[in-house]
């Protein structure tokens, strides 16, 4: 259980980035790439400013170390947190109750075409 939306966002990005990882690695192995940073976008500034600063502050001295494998990352160029707005996160029409202007919204930057009715 998390103390703050902060922690909440920062265990979801670290559990994010284990993720890519992996992919980026089996990706590396099957297909011999080289791959970019791997980008994973945030609405919570304090979260990615979590991952770039290496000192624990006494409100972050909690959370348990598993999670701090993002820095990890971060700090290998691995993955990187980029910062997009609450309004613009498209991943929300999969994870809260939207209106139905902000669901279409949603819709058409994913660009899924509502079916025709006959």
């Amino acid at each position: 259980m998390t103390l703050s939306t902060t922690e909440a966002e920062y265990i979801a990005a670290c559990l994010a980035s284990g993720e890519a990882v992996w992919l980026r690695k089996l990706l590396t192995r099957l297909f011999d790439l080289e791959m970019d940073v791997t980008c994973i976008w945030c609405d919570n500034q304090s979260c990615i400013r979590m991952t770039e600063n290496h000192v624990f502050h006494d409100r972050t001295k909690h959370i348990e170390i598993k999670y701090h494998y993002i820095r990890d990352m971060v700090e290998k160029g691995a993955v990187k947190l980029q910062y997009v707005p609450t309004n613009e996160q498209t991943v929300d029409m999969l994870t809260k109750p939207l209106s139905r202007m902000k669901f279409e919204h949603f819709r058409n930057k994913l660009g899924v075409v509502p079916r025709k009715r006959e």
